[in-house]
């Protein structure tokens, strides 16, 4: 039988594919965390999802989940009407970049075929979303993830922001205040050693900041000649 593909199935192959995407696969423990259930629960999932007759997930004990390409296809659907409707929301409707994660969440699994057209169509086919991410095309074909974390850059480096790997409502406007949005440009003046801070200045900034490793590590980059 095919697995008909629920609100939480649909939840479950865009985290699969999100931590594959950065890890090469998505483990049960990850899984748990990103999904807030017990670990019992993800199991009970991954083993319906890879018994189905046409399996969304393949998982090998000690290696972690995989996405079939059915269901690789399936993710890419549900990010591509995510991050649309997040781009329409911040554009269309005047939303917060901070502000759209949880409503996009909460419709990208209802909107029909016709309507993601329609907004997609609306919007003159963006290619990433409010936060940077790229946005699948029509074809459900990835963009490449560019850039570079900025943990890595060190003083006299310049880079411009791509994007920003972290949905939290207060890190999104922490950084908005301090410019570091897609697009903005800086330069990395100072990097401690002891506690891997940088110190850096934000075109268009009067003064500069100081950013720890949990904020840096999640703003990727593209350095500058």
């Amino acid at each position: 039988m095919t697995e008909p593909l629920t609100a939480p199935i649909q939840d479950y192959l865009k985290a699969i594919y999100e931590l594959s995407t950065r890890h090469g696969s998505a483990s049960t423990t990850a899984l748990a965390e990103r999904m807030g259930v017990a670990p019992a629960s993800v199991t009970g999932m991954i083993q319906r999802l890879a018994a189905a007759d046409s399996p969304l997930v393949a998982y090998r004990k000690y290696q972690g989940v995989t996405l079939t390409p059915e269901g690789e296809r399936a993710a890419l659907k549900v990010i591509r009407s995510h991050r649309l409707l997040e781009t329409y929301l911040v554009q269309m409707l005047g939303y917060g970049w901070d502000a759209v994660h949880e409503e996009a969440c909460r419709l990208e699994h209802v909107i029909s075929d016709d309507f993601e057209a329609r907004i997609a169509a609306a919007l003159g086919d963006p290619q990433r979303d409010p936060h940077g991410e790229p946005i699948p095309a029509r074809d459900l074909s990835m963009p490449p993830q560019l850039g570079i974390r900025l943990s890595a850059l060190r003083p006299g480096q310049r880079a411009q922001v791509e994007r920003v790997g972290d949905t939290s409502p207060e890190l999104l406007r922490h950084l908005e205040g301090l410019g570091l949005i897609p697009r903005a440009e800086l330069e990395v003046l100072e990097h401690s050693p002891f506690d891997d801070t940088l110190r850096l200045r934000v075109s268009g900034q009067e003064t500069s900041t100081v950013l720890g490793l949990r904020i840096t590590h999640q703003i990727y980059v593209c350095a500058k000649d």
